[in-house]
């Protein structure tokens, strides 16, 4: 006999901790299941830096930056760029989303113990005119705590609801198959797993030792996209980007497949723009790893010299930080699946920063102390230089005839040649003397630095890249870093699923990436950043509400 609850979630990442919980807080009981053991709970959220999506907060009032929604929702439709049929559902989730972080999100946040570092990042910064991509105005917060403190919150209530005997966890239960009577989801079944205590993101064994079954009244899909899996994304990889990479590396650990996104899809659940996805251009090979193929993402300032594989600069306004996809575009374009930063130690030492909580021991272990240092330190973070150090990606010299050289030697050919660099960065640094230039990136620069928070601890002061006193010069080889599946179930603002005959699907929902964060897509085409997280936490509030209103 199958074991009944009233509501299952499967996946115990950030949307299905939201979804579960907002369930158990109705009274209701549910079950949550995962492939993974318990010291997953929080899924990628936990190696996230905690970016946050807010419009118009007290953060960015205090810093001069005037936001609005209107604003914002300019900025979305600019970068989302909805062009199909299917983007009806994903434009109303975009509406939602960002009336959202303009309105309560923080609050609902901050009740729960949630706290933001006072330095409002600028990410996606565009350059392309006032209705294209990116944000007009500084909009990332980061989380105090980066991502284990946006998780915190939620795990809490989960225990408490564990304890009050509303929730249930069953770790290490794979799911192989949605249950459904009279065309209605109502459970599931699947494997239960050995028992592995494996280190967090690690690959942890697939060895079988039962079987199990579990009906519910509703089943909420919060299993994640599919950027561990390199073959699932390259065969979704859409024609616009060019041919797929070659070589890439995962911002994600291996168990992020895929998987239950397929077992779904097989069951009658429309998938939607599964060309759309989100993978970094900035990617550096962990010299630490922790799952196989373990990259890191740059958080780069604007001031880093951008060359593809035959040393030619990015044309504007595809600076650091501007436009991730792009990038990715002009990059696979070349015939290359990779790329180069030139900067100096004076620009890494301020302006470089690395993605994920297990590289900012400051901020994700909440100490003022270290966070100063950022500002302080003659050398970079700690994280930073230990790449430099130990980093296979990294090349450090004195002179560019060096370096050159040394990035030939890394990329195994002989496609950059010395003069053809030198040119393009004497030239940069002639424009470096005024403070009014042609050169587009050095504009980019001095638009940063007018930003308090930018030129705090964001950019370095405008020099030139080949003055021996900011050296020594610095080469990082750059390769494509998946990350973030940005299609996914078509669901209603309930975060109820569509069928493929375009009815709701009774019994099932969808929440986070499997829903393409919202509605199956609603970035569009691009991000703007800080809204991964957020859709997570506005899909799974949404499903967690509506499935514990609909239940008996």
């Amino acid at each position: 006999m199958a074991e009944e609850t009233d509501v299952i979630v499967v996946g115990a990442g950030l949307s299905g901790l939201v979804a579960a919980t907002e369930i158990a807080d109705a009274g209701k009981r549910v079950i949550v299941v995962d492939q993974e053991g318990e010291q997953s709970l929080g899924g990628q959220a936990f190696w996230s830096f905690g970016g946050l999506f807010l419009v118009n907060s007290p953060e960015q009032r205090r810093l001069g930056i005037k936001d609005s929604q209107e604003l914002a929702m300019q900025d979305w439709l600019g970068t989302a760029g909805f062009d199909r049929d299917e983007d009806f559902w994903p434009r109303q989730w975009a509406e939602a989303y960002v009336a959202f972080a303009a309105g309560e999100k923080r609050d609902w946040l901050r009740a729960m113990g949630h706290r933001i570092f006072p330095v409002v990042g600028w990410a996606e910064r565009g350059g392309y005119d006032a209705m294209g991509h990116g944000n007009s105005v500084p909009r990332f917060h980061v989380t105090w705590g980066t991502g284990p403190g946006i998780v915190e919150p939620f795990e809490r209530r989960a225990r408490e609801a564990v304890k009050s005997g509303r929730l249930t966890f069953k770790f290490r239960h794979r799911v192989d198959a949605l249950s459904i009577t009279n065309g209605t989801v109502d459970g599931i079944s699947g494997a239960v797993l050995a028992p592995d205590h494996v280190e967090r993101g690690k690959s942890s064994s697939r060895t079988i030792v039962g079987e199990f079954s579990l009906k519910a009244q509703a089943v909420i899909v919060a299993s994640g996209g599919i950027g561990g899996n390199h073959e699932l994304v390259r065969q979704n990889w859409p024609e616009r980007l060019g041919e797929p990479p070659k070589f890439m590396i995962s911002g994600v650990p291996e168990h992020v497949d895929g998987r239950m996104i397929g077992i779904t899809e097989k069951s009658g659940a429309r998938l939607i723009n599964r060309d759309r996805m989100w993978h970094y251009v900035e990617g550096i090979q962990n010299w630490n790893p922790i799952w196989p193929r373990h990259g890191i993402r740059i958080l780069p300032g604007p001031s880093s010299m951008w060359f593809d594989a035959t040393g030619t600069r990015l044309p504007p306004p595809l600076f650091p930080g501007s436009d991730t996809l792009g990038q990715l575009q002009y990059i696979m374009s070349t015939g290359y699946d990779y790329s180069w930063f030139i900067l100096t130690q004076s620009i890494i030492k301020k302006e470089f920063a690395l993605s994920g909580s297990e590289q900012n021991p400051d901020l994700t272990g909440k100490s003022w102390r270290m966070t100063i240092k950022r500002a302080t330190n003659k050398g970079a973070p700690a994280p930073v230089e230990a790449f430099k150090s130990h980093g296979v990606d990294f090349i450090v010299r004195d002179k560019i005839e060096d370096l050159v050289a040394a990035m030939n030697k890394l990329a195994g050919g002989d496609l950059l040649k010395l003069e053809h660099i030198r040119m393009q960065i004497e030239a940069r640094d002639r424009e470096i003397a005024n403070p009014y230039v042609k050169d587009a990136q050095v504009m980019n620069i001095h638009n940063a630095r007018r930003y308090i928070g930018d030129k705090l601890i964001r950019t370095a002061s405008p020099h030139r890249i080949l003055d021996p006193a900011q050296g020594p010069l610095i080469a990082v080889k750059l390769n494509i870093l998946t990350r973030k599946t940005l299609g996914g179930f078509e669901t209603d603002l309930d975060s109820r699923v569509f069928g493929s005959e375009g009815s709701v699907i009774p019994g099932l929902y969808a929440v986070g990436e499997a829903a393409g964060f919202g509605g199956g897509g609603v970035h569009g085409y691009r991000s703007l950043e800080g809204t991964f997280l957020g859709g997570c936490l506005f899909s799974g509030r949404n499903a967690g509400r509506a499935a514990a209103k609909a239940v008996g």
